[in-house]
C-alpha cells in the first residue's frame, strides 16, 4: 500500500475489511480501526462471523467505506489475525481509544453494562 492510500485510508473513521469464505466468497463488513505502528486493529463481537472466518483463513482486503459500508476507495490485500495475547488486545484498545476517543469509551462503557466487553475480540490486520 503506497503512503496516498495510507493516508486516505487513515483519515476517514471507517473501513470495508472483506474475510474470505470456505467457498472462496469474500464478505464485507464496515468497522472502526485504529492505525498502530504499520498495522490496523479492530474490534468485533467474538462470535461475529468475521472473527470465526479469520480463525480459517488470515487473508483479508480492507478499503476506505462509508458508515452504511459504500466503498470509496481501492481495495487492498492484507493478513488479519485474531488477537489472543492479553498484551496485544490491550495494544489494540490503547490504539481504538486513541483514534475514537469518547466515542470509544462509551462504548467501552455499554460493553461492560451489557456483559459484552468480556466476550470482545481483537483483530490486527497486516497490510
Amino acid at each position: 500500500m503506497n503512503a496516498n492510500d495510507t493516508n486516505l485510508l487513515e483519515k476517514g473513521s471507517y473501513i470495508s475489511f472483506a474475510t474470505k469464505k470456505r467457498s472462496g466468497e469474500w464478505v464485507s463488513t464496515p468497522v472502526w480501526f485504529a492505525p498502530d505502528k504499520g498495522n490496523y486493529y479492530l474490534f468485533s463481537a467474538g462470535n461475529a462471523g468475521k472473527v470465526k472466518r479469520l480463525r480459517n483463513f488470515s487473508e483479508s482486503r480492507i478499503a476506505p467505506c462509508t458508515m452504511s459500508g459504500t466503498v470509496t476507495g481501492d481495495w487492498h490485500d492484507t493478513r488479519a489475525f485474531v488477537l489472543d495475547d492479553p498484551a496485544d488486545q490491550a495494544i489494540a484498545l490503547k490504539a481504538l481509544r486513541r483514534k475514537y476517543g469518547l466515542q470509544m469509551l462509551t462504548a467501552d462503557f455499554f460493553s461492560r453494562l451489557t456483559g459484552k466487553m468480556g466476550r470482545r475480540a481483537y483483530i490486527r490486520i497486516e497490510p
